[in-house]
C-alpha cells in the first residue's frame, strides 16, 4: 500500500504520518525532514537553503526521484507537500491535511521552539517560493481548488481536531477500501 499525506508546513503531515504508519506497520518518509536535513548538511539556515534551491531545481529533481524510487517499494507512507501530485499514478490513497495559517505557525513555532514573528517570516517566504518553483518545474498549483478536490480522496482540516481524531477520520476512510 502507498499512502500519501501531503499539506502546507504546519498542518499535521510528519505527526499524523509518523502515527499511522507505527498504527499500520509500514514505512513512513518525509520529504520535509530530508529538506531540513540538506540544509543542515549544506549548513544553511532553512531560508538559506530555500533561495538556494531556487536557483538550483535539480535540489527539487533529486528529492522527487527518492520519493518514487521509496514509494515504488510499497507499504509506505510519504509525506510531502507534492506527494500526492508525484505519486498520482501508483498511490493507492491519497491525504491533504489543511489549517489556517496562523494555526500551522503556531504549531511550528512550538515544534522549533522558535519565535511566532520568525517562523511566520519564514515559513510565508518558504511558501511563497515553492508555490513559484512548483509552478514552474511540475506546472502545479496548489492553490487550485478544483484540482485539489479531484486528486485528494480525504481532507482533512486539522485546526480543531486532535491527533487521535485525524488518526480515526483517516483510519475509518482507509477501511472503506
Amino acid at each position: 500500500m502507498i499512502l500519501t499525506i501531503s499539506g502546507l508546513h504546519g498542518t499535521g503531515k510528519s505527526t499524523i504520518g509518523k502515527k499511522l504508519a507505527k498504527f499500520l506497520g509500514i514505512k513512513y518518509y518525509s520529504t520535509g525532514e530530508a529538506f531540513r536535513d540538506l540544509a543542515k548538511d549544506m549548513n544553511m539556515s532553512l531560508k538559506e537553503f530555500t533561495h538556494y534551491v531556487e536557483e538550483n531545481p535539480e535540489i527539487d529533481k533529486q528529492l522527487d526521484k527518492k520519493i518514487i524510487d521509496i514509494a515504488k517499494k510499497g507499504n509506505i507512507i510519504v509525506d510531502s507537500q507534492l506527494s500526492g501530485y508525484i505519486l498520482e499514478p501508483i498511490a493507492d490513497f491519497k491525504i491533504l491535511l489543511t489549517c489556517p495559517l496562523e494555526t500551522r505557525v503556531k504549531r511550528m513555532a512550538e515544534r522549533d521552539l522558535t519565535l511566532y514573528e520568525d517562523n511566520l517570516k519564514e515559513t510565508l517566504l518558504r511558501e511563497k517560493s515553492e508555490l513559484r518553483r512548483f509552478k514552474e518545474l511540475y506546472n502545479i498549483d496548489l492553490s487550485d481548488n478544483d484540482k485539489i478536490k479531484k486528486m485528494y480522496d480525504l481532507i482533512i482540516d486539522t485546526q480543531n481536531l486532535t491527533i487521535e481524531e485525524v488518526l480515526n477520520r483517516i483510519l475509518s476512510s482507509l477501511n472503506k477500501l
